[in-house]
């Protein structure tokens, strides 16, 4: 699980004309030319630029099911138990080592990371089996506690063109470190990103293996929503970021993964105006996905897009997101990324076949009211005409009883970042989210309260 059209229309271009109106200048073209610094001309040396740090995470999930929605808890013996209850409470650690670069024209690196995490709730009938939530083992048990190589890599740099072998952390609209449980997922392979320009930037990257949030071991790539029994090879990526106005940003990237899908994906953002009076962002996403090589998905043929207009007052903003499956198959990414970056991928993700969903959101940044640092924020979402019925067959056989499915989702979520002292950058944040599904819409229908402190640290 992931946890009127013309009216809308009408208050965005309303609000777009008002921002336009409060902007005090005209904000011109950026032209793209080679940056004057070089980060490898300032580079300190390997011991000289070293750091030792991390943070600790403390996760707890309490989930409660209903209607026809329960998790299993292994008995043994191959005996199992439904149960409408699971929680997860775990403790993550995090303890980085990064060496500086050298000096040079050519610069190395390296950087070490080791993962621990401990299982404070152990019952085996709180866990219900651990989800992707626990690492248990196959008795169903939690691992009381187990650690692992989160990253290990060596990186090169010529000026500002770095290159990075081994197991690493990226942030890709196709390939995306996910980082909602209590440690993150990790890649191994080799990426290259060069940020020579001024505006522009480019990532090129290949990656065989993922280290999952709750594994030890590295695992083959596989899909989130697809059969897991079907895996890659390896996953190609290359895409470019520009900024062509200082209030206007474009993305472009393209994704191989062997034998699944080639993916294409497009982002324009926008921010006009001051929030000091009156501001508005839009921002548009758009993927495209199809089949490719040995198909082992099936056929593929998917365009979903999400379109997300914020408007913002000093310390209030409103949101409005429309998003949009065009497909007889779920939009689909790999399994223990968080590459969806569209609009309204909450505690679902609202990308069922031929899905169509809505969100309102608001948002008050208490610093205004003279208490930086915590922020409070309520939503609801709906989703809408779900239909796999016209699905021919492949990963995601059993859609096809999907025939008008809809769902619903409301949330709430405060945070708080502490501002000074001994924990400062310190965070608490608390969401409660519930979740509403017709019989055959692929989340169920649940309750879940999520409780996530993280302090970080600096040992070097």
């Amino acid at each position: 699980m992931h946890l009127k059209k013309l009216s809308v229309l009408a208050f965005s271009i309303g609000s777009f004309s008002l921002a336009a109106e409060a902007e005090p200048e005209r904000r011109g073209f950026q032209p793209t030319a080679l940056k004057d610094t070089s980060a490898q001309a300032e580079a300190t040396g390997f011991v000289e630029g070293q750091s030792l740090s991390g943070w600790t995470r403390n996760f707890f999930a309490q989930e409660r099911t209903q209607r026809d929605t329960a998790f299993t808890i292994n008995k043994g013996n191959g005996r199992t138990e439904s149960t409408r209850l699971r929680e997860t409470w775990t403790q993550g650690t995090v303890l980085d080592y990064s060496s500086g670069f050298t000096q040079g024209t050519v610069g190395i690196a390296a950087q070490v990371a080791a993962y621990n995490e401990i299982a404070l709730q152990q019952g085996k009938g709180r866990i219900a089996g651990g989800g992707n939530r626990t690492l248990t083992d196959s008795d169903g048990d939690a691992v009381q506690q187990w650690s692992k190589l989160g990253l290990a890599n060596l990186k090169a740099r010529v000026s500002n063109t770095t290159l990075t072998a081994g197991r690493m952390a990226i942030s890709t609209p196709v390939v995306d470190v996910i980082g909602n449980r209590a440690l993150p997922s990790s890649f191994e392979g080799v990426a290259v990103n060069s940020a020579e320009f001024d505006n522009l930037s480019f990532d090129f990257a290949r990656f065989d293996r993922v280290s999952p949030r709750t594994e030890q071991s590295l695992s083959r790539f596989s899909t989130e929503y697809a059969n897991r029994a079907i895996t890659t090879d390896h996953v190609t990526l290359a895409g470019l970021e520009y900024q062509p106005f200082s209030n206007v940003g474009t993305q472009l990237y393209a994704a191989n993964v062997k034998d699944f899908w080639n993916q294409y994906y497009l982002n324009l953002s926008h921010s006009a105006g001051d929030n000091a009076s009156l501001q508005l962002d839009t921002d548009f996403n758009f993927y495209r996905t199809r089949d490719t090589g040995q198909r082992k998905l099936g056929p593929i043929d998917n365009n979903t897009w999400s379109l997300a207009l914020t408007t913002s007052h000093q310390a209030h903003s409103l949101t409005f997101a429309y998003q949009q499956v065009d497909g007889n198959e779920y939009f689909d990414y790999l399994h223990e990324t968080n590459a969806i970056h569209l609009a309204n991928s909450l505690f679902s993700d609202f990308n069922g076949p031929n899905e169509k969903s809505f969100q309102v959101a608001y948002g008050l940044d208490m610093a205004g009211y003279g208490v930086p640092g915590l922020a409070l924020s309520i939503y609801q979402a709906r989703g809408w005409g779900i239909d796999g019925t016209h699905y021919k067959g492949g990963g995601y056989d059993g859609i096809q009883a999907m025939n008008g499915e809809k769902h619903q989702e409301y949330g709430v979520g405060a945070s708080y970042v502490i501002q000074s002292g001994a924990l400062k950058a310190s965070r608490i944040k608390a969401t409660y989210a519930t979740h509403r599904a017709s019989a055959n819409q692929v989340d169920g229908s649940l309750r879940e309260l999520r409780i996530v402190t993280q302090i970080p640290f600096n040992l070097l």
